[in-house]
C-alpha cells in the first residue's frame, strides 16, 4: 500500500512504471524507489531469515543501517533493499540464512 496523497507533502508524483521479479515472480514497481518500499506495496513482509532459527525478517530501521532487509539483488547477496533502488528487470532473491557470493558456475 503506497502513501497516494499525503497531508503535508501533497500528491504522490508520477513515476515510470517497471516491473522487478520477486522469486522468479514479476512485481509491479515505481522507478526510483527502495526495493524494499516495491515488495511492502506488493503485500510482502519477509525478505531474508535468519541463520539459527530461520525467522523471517523484513523493514526494520529502513535507512540502511540495521541488515534485517538484506536479499539477494542481481545474484550480490548481502543487499540492503530500504536503500537500493528498484530498475526494471532487477531479480531480487529472499535470503536464506548469510548468503555466500555465487561464482558464474553457479549461476550457470
Amino acid at each position: 500500500m503506497r502513501v497516494s496523497e499525503h497531508p503535508i507533502l501533497g500528491a504522490l508524483p508520477e513515476a515510470e512504471s517497471v516491473t522487478i521479479y520477486f522469486d522468479g515472480q514479476p512485481i509491479p514497481a515505481r522507478a526510483g524507489e527502495p526495493i524494499a518500499a516495491a515488495l511492502m506495496n506488493a503485500g510482502i513482509r519477509a525478505f531474508r531469515t535468519t541463520a539459527k532459527r530461520h525467522e523471517p525478517r523484513g523493514i526494520f530501521c529502513a535507512i540502511g543501517r540495521c541488515t534485517d532487509c538484506m536479499m539477494i539483488v542481481d545474484g550480490v547477496p548481502n543487499t540492503r533493499t530500504c536503500v537500493t533502488l528498484v530498475r526494471d528487470g532487477m531479480q531480487v532473491e529472499t535470503q536464506h540464512g548469510l548468503a555466500a557470493m555465487r561464482t558464474e558456475e553457479d549461476k550457470a
